[in-house]
């Protein structure tokens, strides 16, 4: 499907987003960037507004800022999200002076380490902002991807200390052989805070184009594994599929030699996410009807969650009888959009 909107309603919506902030409630992220986006490259542009109308209430002030973030301080305010606005301020000038690749090139391996930030939704707003500027690049698009690369470092949260645990060879064993985290953590930050060891996984790839094929391969695995695993926490484990293929989707705007760091990267947040969320008895999943990619976004649209909006995308991406079969399973699993 072409990915292009010609209409300006994508542009409309984003400008329209962009004097809300990226979270509401103190930590909640705001999807709505992220929605639009997706419902325009599926040929659904015509119904952001729409959608819009019904997520409104959803969404909160832009902040305030504090103090300027500059090339010699930007260090100490990385993962401060109360510098959420000073960062956004800081790429929007950065993107006015440079080319949009240059800045992600530059910010990306320093941002990658701390991609489970805001439950990983920085990363993936981030991977949504460059799909659209790959398919157009105009003002909206420019200052999305700065409100996402703002986000993503003022909620930088990074992982570390994790024991290698036996791999797998393909990246659906190796989300099988996922352990469990110690039950009783309630909240992201805390189930993340008790990972502590996870399977390794394509850690000798260093070679591009294998890093891409490594991590396409992940993105199909995850989102497959929801069909049958999703009920564990439908909205949550729709992150251990969209997550990954905001990264893949940003490869080609980045350097080669940055492809295989991502995949690493890629890899260790969807293992995390199964580790939180999803090592539980699968249950046999078999769609109510023979599915077609417009018919599922299609039901995603009038469902109108924004996670299943966002799941259901990545799963058009795959494409596959599995992957429309997982993106039903995220409509029958999950609260509408009232």
């Amino acid at each position: 499907m072409d990915t292009s909107d010609t209409s300006g309603q994508l542009e409309e919506a984003l400008e329209r987003v962009h004097t809300s902030g990226p979270e509401r409630d103190g930590w909640l992220s705001n999807h709505a960037p992220m929605v639009v986006e997706a419902l325009s490259a599926h040929g659904q542009a015509g119904a952001v507004h729409r959608w819009l109308d019904l997520y409104r209430d959803k969404l909160e002030d832009f902040p305030d800022r504090v103090a300027p973030v500059t090339d010699d301080n930007w260090l100490e305010a990385l993962g401060d999200p109360r510098r959420i606005a000073d960062w956004t301020y800081h790429f929007s000038h950065t993107l006015e002076e440079r080319p949009w690749r240059s800045v992600l090139a530059e910010w990306w391996p320093r941002l990658l380490p701390g991609l489970y930030g805001g439950a990983t939704h920085t990363v993936i707003r981030v991977g949504h902002a460059v799909r659209a500027l790959e398919a157009d690049e105009n003002a909206p698009r420019r200052t999305e991807l700065a409100h996402a690369l703002g986000y993503w470092a003022a909620r930088h949260q990074p992982v570390t200390r994790l024991v290698a645990l036996p791999g797998a060879p393909t990246a659906e064993a190796a989300l099988a052989a996922v352990p469990a985290i110690e039950p009783g953590h309630l909240g992201f930050r805390n189930r993340l805070a008790a990972v502590r060891q996870l399977p390794v996984w394509a850690d000798d790839v260093t070679d591009p184009d294998t890093a891409k094929e490594r991590l396409t391969e992940l993105v199909r695995a995850a989102t497959h594994r929801y069909a049958t695993h999703g009920h564990a926490e439908p909205t949550m484990l729709v992150h251990a599929a969209t997550a990954p293929n905001a990264v893949l989707r940003t490869l080609h705007s980045l350097p080669r030699d940055q492809w295989a760091p991502s995949l690493h990267a890629a890899w260790r947040a969807s293992a995390a996410v199964t580790a939180m969320y999803g090592p539980v008895e699968p249950v046999a999943y078999v769609p109510p009807a023979r599915l077609s990619a417009d018919g599922v976004m299609e039901k995603a649209l009038a469902h109108g969650d924004e996670h299943v909006i966002k799941f259901t995308d990545t799963a058009l991406d795959i494409g596959d009888d599995r992957a429309l079969a997982a993106a039903q399973r995220a409509i029958e699993l999950s609260v509408p959009l009232a």
